[in-house]
């Protein structure tokens, strides 16, 4: 699967208006399911305990100053006119944010960055580097890299738990619209096992992907907004027209006043208003800021004012009597109409829950690509759409604690003080980081910067005191799940860390190598070996045992690193670093394959089509063109030349494609290449013709390199065993024994790795004390 083309153009061509109005229509069922559907609970969650509705309509009132203010001030003020503006090439999330900053400072603590990394397109920065007292300190001190890198993982963590928690509160607030349909012991047994079904044919059906149903999404949305709107207007001018005056901060004062601590522990009800708000951001690439910013400002927002000024309409005239009435969102909506709102309601809510779930998925990816989460199985489920991803152990697990939930809690008050937590964390870290954009990135004063964090997260604090002291109602739910996150996260990046380190303190001399001799020491036999190594210079330790173990090795070498650089892409042209290993008679290469954290990697035969090509060119260019208009880099006496992947056609190498059944041609280990159980494609073969423009020793290392690709190309994986070295802590023993141990085992193998055959994979054990 091929979905490089056309997504890096995106973020810089200008769009014209129709595409910009498209896309905005578009982004209302992806973006803002969630977001619309938070009508739905907010009041519930408010009034549940800590409260009442009284005659007076000052805590109705106050309660409505509340959400209008929150609502313009965080997703309206903060999201759409300043963090969209932080985008990491069109990219946006806790991630895209971690990207900018390590790219900005050298604060990354991912092990094999280079200096070449820099050189890419998708690497720029934004204004020249100022000197300034911060970036030093952050650049110096290990710790503040740590508690950078530790909000990036928090904030990752709380978008899972809301992955979580979001879909059970939007199902199950819109499924208990059936409450006022039947008694109350009917309804306790109908309204938790609908909820369960709902919830089960969700993730059930998410491996088909989205693109088959999401043209349905924005109607669906669209009518939801239309709905509550429309409702929201004629509750304000048949109940209470002078409402409006409600959205004076005034009556958020009265209301503390005469709240106090009650007031204060109702806004983690009220902060439901804005969950959902960090979707603007997050789901950034699939869109535009243009287009984000129009649908939320001018569908999106006054929808949502109009609902809540609708409810507080009616509720300021419909008050408590006895026990038999409830606050809810469907006790505003006319009885005529109830059951159709009901349907709508519950297709919003799978629509705002389906943008979680894939959200979860993506942020899982960009996890794994940084070696922040153990690698998992992703499943592209979409040819035209990028990003349209499923991993299906993530589904079952979201599904499971999903279930878990809403069986569990069996109300919107708990699960409200859960996901409301969840939401506001994320909310706090990436106003802690855009504060950090704002004077590293932006180059803006750092007064500003204080400004920002200062006015935003005083707001987000206050809630999130507020959703804190519902720990033992609910709230504790996203921090066991964070927690549980977290230490997976930190131990697989750690244990990562640590490999790598070993790997370069045990790096093999080139003398050795040198000493050798061209045949190194043993039989060369027809054939590309790939060693994978995670170095991206120097020889591994690993490639010793190799040579000492086995008998024969393949005429042509490559030293394969495939590593993820902080850039959401990375464009075809710029892909493969590409360079040789001691003297040219030797045959060894080395190949740096870099992805972005949003890449989509390819497939067995397209990745060894454009890994060959990508040698094949270094070659040809390595005499004929010294410079050639390429970069070269100079590592450990090793220079490395950018080769681009998205031509088909090499100047001195022709390629050919061939369909069918190859027995005629094709040698013994390129037959067992070719039966492998997937799916028949096109086989490459290359040709190097006759050119008076190559010369003979070049010519003649270009058709060894063709004969070795015929004869069949081996993947050679170092199968490592990662022990805590004799002396180390409990802890660290604990964390690389036991816990590193148990992730590598259950986790999958390397992308490029999961469909070549087993006759073309070579694995040699080798223990690692770190």
């Amino acid at each position: 699967m091929d979905l490089e083309g056309g997504i890096y153009g995106s973020p810089v061509k200008k769009q014209s208006w129709a595409t910009v109005f498209t896309l905005a229509y578009q982004s209302l069922g992806v973006v803002y399911g969630d977001l619309s559907t938070s009508p739905l609970y907010v009041y519930k969650s408010t009034f549940a305990e800590d409260i009442q509705h009284s005659e007076t309509n000052e805590e109705i009132y106050g309660v409505l100053s509340f959400v209008f203010w929150t609502l313009t001030l965080v997703p309206l003020l903060k999201y759409v006119f300043i963090v969209l503006r932080a985008d990491d090439n069109g990219e946006g999330g806790t991630f895209a944010l971690y990207s900018l900053l390590c790219r900005h400072a050298r604060v990354s603590f991912l092990p094999n960055c280079q200096v070449a990394d820099e050189e890419l397109s998708t690497y720029k920065k934004d204004g020249i580097d100022t000197p300034g007292r911060l970036k030093p300190i952050l650049e110096k001190h290990k710790v503040w890299k740590r508690v950078l890198l530790f909000l990036a993982l928090i904030g990752t963590c709380m978008v899972i738990g809301d992955g979580v928690l979001t879909p059970a509160i939007s199902v199950f607030s819109a499924v208990s619209g059936l409450e006022l349909s039947m008694s109350k012991e009917q309804h306790k047994y109908v309204e938790v096992p609908v909820a369960c079904v709902i919830l089960v044919c969700l993730f059930a059906l998410q491996h088909y992907g989205t693109h088959r149903v999401g043209f349905l999404f924005a109607p669906i949305i669209i009518t939801w907004l239309l709905c509550i709107s429309v409702i929201g207007v004629y509750n304000i001018f048949h109940w209470n027209p002078y409402v409006y005056q409600a959205l004076s901060p005034y009556y958020m004062y009265k209301f503390l006043k005469k709240t106090q601590r009650r007031g204060w522990m109702s806004l983690g009800g009220i902060l439901l208003c804005i969950t959902g708000s960090e979707a603007m951001f997050a789901d950034l690439g699939h869109f535009s800021q243009l287009s984000i910013k129009i649908a939320f400002t001018s569908v999106v927002y006054p929808s949502l004012i109009l609902a809540y000024m609708g409810q507080a309409a009616y509720l300021s005239k419909h008050h408590i009597i006895e026990n038999d009435y409830h606050i809810g969102f469907y006790v505003s909506v006319p009885e005529e109409i109830r059951w159709p709102v009901l349907a709508i309601a519950i297709l919003a809510a799978v629509v705002g829950s389906q943008a979680v779930i894939t959200g979860t998925f993506s942020i899982i990816k960009q996890c794994s690509a940084l070696s922040c989460f153990p690698r998992v199985k992703i499943v592209h489920t979409s040819s035209k759409m990028h990003g349209q991803i499923y991993i299906p152990e993530i589904n079952w697990i979201l599904m499971l604690l999903c279930l878990a939930v809403t069986v569990g809690f069996r109300d919107t008050k708990r699960m409200g003080n859960a996901a409301g937590l969840a939401v506001i964390t994320v909310m706090l870290v990436t106003t802690c980081l855009m504060s950090l954009v704002i004077v590293l990135c932006w180059h803006r004063s750092l007064f500003l910067a204080v400004s920002f964090i200062f006015f935003f997260g005083t707001i987000e604090a206050l809630y999130f005191s507020a959703s804190l002291i519902k720990f033992l109602e609910g709230a504790w739910v996203p921090i066991a799940l964070a927690f549980i996150f977290l230490i997976v996260m930190y131990v697989w990046h750690y244990g990562t860390i640590k490999k790598y380190e070993y790997d370069v303190q045990n790096k093999v001399s080139i003398n050795w190598l040198l000493s050798l001799g061209p045949s190194l020491g043993i039989v060369r036999v027809r054939g590309i070996g790939l060693i994978n190594t995670g170095l991206v210079s120097g020889i591994p330790a690993i490639f010793s045992h190799f040579v000492t173990n086995l008998p024969a090795f393949h005429q042509v070498l490559v030293f394969l690193c495939i590593k993820s650089v902080p850039v959401p892409y990375v464009r075809p042209e710029e892909r493969f670093l590409v360079g040789r290993i001691g003297p040219k008679e030797y045959r060894l290469y080395r190949c740096i394959v870099r992805y972005g954290y949003r890449d989509v990697q390819k497939d067995d035969l397209e990745f060894e089509k454009d890994l060959v090509c990508s040698i094949a060119e270094f070659i040809r260019s390595e005499k004929a063109e010294p410079n050639g208009g390429l970069v070269d880099l100079e590592k450990d006496d090793e220079k490395m030349t950018v080769v681009g992947t998205s031509s088909t056609h090499l100047e001195g190498v022709r390629m050919c494609e061939d369909d069918g059944d190859f027995a005629e041609i094709a040698g013994p280990s390129e037959l067992r290449e070719i039966q492998s159980p997937v799916r028949p494609k096109k086989r490459v073969r290359f040709v190097v013709p006759e050119s008076p423009k190559i010369d003979t020793s070049t010519r003649e290392e270009l058709r060894e390199l063709m004969e070795a690709r015929e004869a069949g190309m081996a993947f050679i994986l170092g199968h490592s065993y990662v022990r805590a070295k004799r002396g180390s802590s409990l802890i660290k023993k604990l964390v690389i024994d036991v816990g590193y141990d148990f992730l590598r085992r259950n986790c999958r193998g390397p992308t490029y790795a999961l469909n070549i055959p087993h006759v073309s994979t070579l694995e040699v054990g080798m223990i690692y004390r770190v």
